[in-house]
């Protein structure tokens, strides 16, 4: 009796051949790319490096006013730090760009799940504000008005604080969160008898109308300006709230501002592709060699 060549096969090794092709088949397809791999390690570790350097600048600015050698600092502050924003983000930046990182290298899905669930979670965190600040704008403004005011009572006690607040009010030509008067919140500018401050009655530097024929700055340009009457203030400092200010700025900057966020929304989804891809790659391939 003549046998057929998958009956002698399978008497020679002791298999299906069936089974074999299945099996070569699977080996063949189930592979992890590389080319996501790689861009995936590309795109974190950008993002790893941006975390280091937010780290540093961190740190080296607590190191600076002192905080590393005294965190109470932090807590005694009244207003906000801006520094503890930039080590946020620094910390952000720097776990998920090292477990992107790691996970792709390593084609780890433990730690590609966790930068790709931290991310998504981010994206709608994001589109759940802009929606919110949409629809509640009174709100949005009243939160905004109490944040800055807390920051005018802490404006002379953080040197990073200051310089953001003058930063703020030179860029929109603004003064206040609705105006000059909202200086009193300060110790320094309060116009009160019990205030012995050379500050008094004043406004810092900031709220100046800049004169271009001085080449430096005059950082005393607002002393005493508001003993002077009201219809005299224009002429010298901005009399606009900086509330009213960044709500005309808005409008004005809608297209730049709706640019950057769909830039980073793109930025975002990009990653979760390259994240999704690649674990579904490796999942198939650990699949391939469970068969």
């Amino acid at each position: 009796m003549i046998k057929s060549w998958e009956e002698e096969l399978l008497a020679v090794s002791g298999t299906d051949p069936a089974s074999q092709k299945m099996h070569y088949y699977r080996y063949s397809n189930a592979e992890v790319s590389c080319w996501y791999k790689y861009l995936l390690f590309s795109y974190n570790i950008v993002f790893w490096l941006a975390g280091v350097v937010f780290l540093g600048v961190g740190l080296w600015a607590w190191s600076e006013k002192g905080v590393l050698s005294d965190l109470t600092k932090v807590t005694r502050l009244h207003g906000i730090d801006p520094v503890v924003l930039v080590l946020m983000v620094g910390v952000v930046m720097f776990t998920l760009g090292f477990a992107g990182c790691v996970g792709a290298l390593r084609e780890n899905i433990c730690l590609l799940k966790f930068f790709c669930g931290t991310i998504v979670l981010i994206f709608f965190l994001e589109l759940a504000v802009a929606v919110l600040a949409f629809l509640f704008q009174d709100w949005v403004r009243d939160r905004f008005r109490e944040f800055f005011e807390s920051n005018i009572r802490s404006y002379r006690d953080d040197i990073d604080l200051q310089n953001l607040i003058d930063s703020l009010q030179k860029a929109n030509q603004c003064c206040g969160a609705y105006g000059p008067e909202d200086w009193d919140l300060n110790v320094y500018f309060n116009c009160s008898g019990a205030s012995y401050s050379r500050e008094k009655c004043g406004v810092p530097f900031s709220c100046c109308v800049p004169d271009p024929a001085q080449k430096v700055v005059n950082t005393q340009c607002g002393y005493d300006v508001r003993t002077q009457l009201k219809s005299k203030w224009d002429e010298s400092i901005f009399t606009k709230g900086c509330i009213q200010a960044l709500e005309g700025w808005l409008p004005r900057n809608i297209y730049i501002v709706a640019g950057v966020f769909i830039a980073i929304s793109l930025l975002q989804i990009f990653g979760i592709f390259l994240a999704k891809t690649l674990i579904s790659d490796i999942e198939a391939v650990k699949a391939g060699h469970h068969f």
